[in-house]
C-alpha cells in the first residue's frame, strides 16, 4: 500500500510454501489497513488465529516483514467434525518504510487475531507550527 506521500509501499506475497514437516500450508497474505497520525502511521493486520507468540516482526533496510503462524485448533474437549473455514497457514507481508519513520521507537500489539504497529514518525517528519514575528 502506498499513499501519496509515499510513506509506505506494500509487496504482496501468495502461493503455497512448505512447512518444517514437509506438508504444504497455505501462504496467507493478511488484509491490512493504514492510517496517519499527526505522530505516527498505525497498520492494523487481521491475522486470525495468530497471537504474540505466533507474530514476528524484523526490519532490514527500512523493510518491515509481518509474519506469523496460525492453526486450526478445536476447543478443549472438542473435536472437529465439519469445518467451512480453512485455517492453518503463514501470514507474511512486507512494507517498505520511508525515512520518515522513526524505526527505532516501533511498538506492535495482537488482541483478539489483530496486530496492531504504531510507526513514529521522525521529529523532523512531524508537522509543526512555525511561529510569524513582526518586523
Amino acid at each position: 500500500m502506498s499513499n501519496e506521500r509515499g510513506d509506505i509501499q506494500r509487496r504482496d506475497p501468495a502461493g503455497v510454501s512448505q512447512s518444517s514437516e514437509g506438508l504444504e500450508e497455505a501462504l496467507l497474505v493478511p488484509a491490512t489497513d493504514i492510517y496517519e497520525r499527526d505522530d505516527a502511521l498505525v497498520l492494523l493486520a487481521d491475522m486470525p488465529g495468530a497471537d504474540e507468540s505466533t507474530v514476528d516482526l524484523n526490519i532490514e533496510r527500512n523493510v518491515l516483514r509481518v509474519s506469523g503462524h496460525c492453526a486450526c485448533q478445536a476447543p478443549e474437549g472438542h473435536e472437529c467434525v465439519y469445518s467451512e473455514y480453512s485455517c492453518g497457514g503463514r501470514y507474511e507481508r512486507t512494507f517498505t518504510l520511508s525515512g520518515e519513520i522513526d524505526t527505532q521507537r516501533i511498538e506492535a500489539s495482537v488482541s483478539d487475531g489483530v496486530l496492531k504497529v504504531v510507526l513514529p514518525k521522525a521529529e523532523q517528519a512531524k508537522p509543526r507550527k512555525i511561529e510569524v514575528k513582526s518586523g
